[in-house]
């Protein structure tokens, strides 16, 4: 089997191009194929987290998209951060969480507390 590590975009675009052409095989774990379609995704990953780190999103978006994600209103989050006037107020940038609002955001709605504790721009 002969695999070596990616280096370059090229090297990059043609690891992408045979994984692709392995998952159209669809082999079984185990056999040699199947393996080998392992090892490349583990490589294809190792280099993107190397070149194309994801940063943790922006505290606000994440409440944003929690909202989207569950179909939740400014009403549903007010047990977490307080009066609709407030929520709006964190929503539009004006104003920062409070540690209480970031300890009931994440227990309450699953968001994890290294996203919300990041820093947000208040304007």
């Amino acid at each position: 089997m002969d695999i070596h590590p990616i280096h370059t975009e090229a090297d990059y675009k043609a690891t992408l191009k045979e994984i692709s052409a392995l998952m159209e095989l669809d082999p079984d774990v185990g056999t040699l194929q199947g393996d080998r379609l392992d090892i490349l995704v583990t490589l294809v990953q190792a280099y993107e987290a190397k070149h194309f780190p994801i940063g943790a999103p922006n505290p606000v978006e994440a409440i944003k998209f929690r909202m989207e994600q569950g179909g939740l209103s400014v009403k549903d989050l007010e047990p977490f951060i307080g009066k609709s006037n407030r929520v709006y107020e964190i929503l539009n940038h004006k104003r920062p969480l409070t540690l209480a609002m970031i300890r009931r955001l994440h227990l309450g709605l699953g968001i994890p507390a290294e996203v919300l504790i990041a820093e947000t721009v208040v304007g």
